[in-house]
């Protein structure tokens, strides 16, 4: 069975993703960050509390120790929208109270990533991202030699 990049390859997929997308997007990830800081606010948590938490999502690195499939997914699993949405949404249903602080940090770590250009990951490497590719120098595809631009 073909993976997901070889198929992007055969295909002809350029993996870079167009520069006016990669501003909405970033923009979303400033605009999700806002909301989620300006609600956490509103929660009355401590904000030690938010400082301690901040980085927790980034533990999901660990899974490249794994190799980088492995790694790409654990790190997806913790960077989508999806978990933060879905624990916030038990702890209004449920009255649980002290997990909506936390729903509240995970979405705001998501959001300033989005926002830095840390998008979710191919596994083909950290660096290949839905934003585009991390770091200098250009690449047309996951899998392919990155070439440095010319100054």
């Amino acid at each position: 069975m073909a993976s997901a990049s070889s198929v992007r390859v055969q295909s002809g997929f350029a993996a870079t993703t167009p520069r006016s997308i990669v501003v909405v997007l970033r923009l979303e990830g400033l605009a999700v960050a806002a909301v989620s800081a300006a609600l956490y606010a509103r929660t009355g948590a401590s904000w030690w509390l938010f400082a301690a938490l901040w980085l927790a999502p980034d533990l999901s690195m660990l899974g490249y120790l794994g190799g980088a499939c492995r790694g790409a997914r654990v790190y997806n699993a913790f960077h989508s929208y999806l978990a933060p949405g879905a624990l916030a949404l038990s702890a209004l249903l449920l009255h649980a109270h002290g997990l909506l602080p936390v729903a509240l940090i995970w979405t705001n770590h998501i959001g300033v990533d989005r926002l830095l250009g840390y998008g979710l990951k191919y596994a083909d490497g950290f660096k290949w991202t839905h934003l585009g590719r991390l770091g200098k120098g250009e690449a047309t595809s996951p899998g392919q030699e990155s070439q440095a631009r010319p100054a």
